[in-house]
């Protein structure tokens, strides 16, 4: 018997880690997935649904399910005067959460905390909006608010001709538009603890998906203003925030920020060719700042001359202690790396 019970348990949370992607088909993949009849599989999808945690609609022959919501609110909290983060986690956040494994509620707490506090003190705006929405599956947790907008900010700061080079700013890690009071590491980091950490601000969209090694970047056409920040988390993944900050610390350290992942392709544009003196610089600013940094060429499909000798030559030349490696580069781009250092 309690091998029958464990077999029901993981076909139903098969279910509902997959209905989300297959609404209308979830049956037949049950059925490959496991090997046991329609009629069975249709006996733990009634009893999701009795429970409450699956919506069923349509007839039989056009029948879909959802994920039920466990809990959804939105609630909106002034910046002057109001709670401050770890308030707004305690009373109102983690009592939503409820009972989860201490790993799942640490990303949040790390994440949640470290967003809110950017909109605090960095949006410029008047109010801060939490959106909570809680499933069987997953969580998502969204923070927005009606401030300037991050990228637009970064631009400003960092006097930026377009507000898509703020999002290779952020992919770099380790920036802040308040160095005396933030180490612009939680952006960075809470984007790679999640299934999919999204922000939304201006007419860009900046996005990483958990184990992509890129970040990218989208244009909107219809402008918004503030920043919105989307995290959506699975409720029983094994991921710990331990995990994701030793990922990127260097062999040699035993603590410490001193290995970054830096998408290459946000250096370029549309069809633009990596080819340029300024662009290799945009693509090294504050990288002096780790003693490891990967530049991931996935989706480059050639450098010129002048920006292969600039990053691979001049600047390790002026950072001897900064260790630059290439990854996923095609052939072409690998023999003008090679080329380029063979310069000296």
């Amino acid at each position: 018997m309690t091998r029958v019970r464990a077999r029901g348990e993981k076909v139903r949370r098969y279910i509902i880690d997959n209905v989300g992607k297959h609404p209308a088909d979830i049956t037949r993949l049950t059925v490959a997935k496991f090997g046991i009849s329609r009629q069975a599989v249709n006996q733990h999808l009634r009893r999701l649904v009795d429970e409450g945690a699956l919506l069923r609609e349509g007839t039989t022959r056009s029948r879909r399910y959802a994920l039920a919501p466990l809990a959804h609110w939105t609630r909106s909290f002034p910046v002057s005067g109001g709670p401050s983060e770890d308030q707004v986690w305690m009373q109102d956040v983690a009592p939503s959460l409820g009972h989860m494994p201490e790993n799942v509620a640490g990303i949040w707490q790390y994440a949640f905390t470290e967003m809110f506090n950017n909109a605090l003190e960095h949006s410029e705006g008047r109010t801060i909006g939490v959106d909570f929405e809680k499933t069987a599956a997953s969580t998502e947790l969204i923070v927005f608010d009606d401030g300037v907008g991050i990228f637009k900010k970064i631009k400003a700061a960092l006097g930026l001709l377009d507000e898509r080079h703020s999002v290779l700013e952020l992919a770099k890690g380790k920036f802040t538009t308040d160095p005396a009071r933030h180490s612009g590491e939680g952006i960075f980091f809470a984007s790679r603890m999640f299934d999919d950490f999204t922000i939304l601000s201006g007419e860009v969209i900046f996005s990483h998906e958990y184990e992509d090694s890129e970040d990218w970047i989208m244009e909107r056409e219809k402008y918004s203003s503030g920043t919105a920040v989307f995290m959506t988390l699975s409720n029983h993944t094994s991921r710990t925030t331990k995990r994701v900050f030793d990922k990127f610390t260097a062999d040699d350290d035993d603590y410490g920020f001193t290995k970054t992942v830096v998408p290459v392709r946000l250096t370029k544009y549309g069809d633009d060719n990596l080819v340029s003196r300024s662009q290799a610089r945009r693509l090294l600013a504050r990288i002096d700042r780790f003693k490891l940094v990967m530049l991931d060429f996935e989706g480059v499909d050639s450098i010129g001359q002048a920006f292969a000798d600039e990053v691979f030559r001049v600047f390790p030349a002026h950072h001897p202690e900064v260790s630059i490696v290439e990854i996923r580069a095609n052939s072409a781009v690998r023999r003008m790396i090679s080329r380029a250092r063979s310069a000296d």
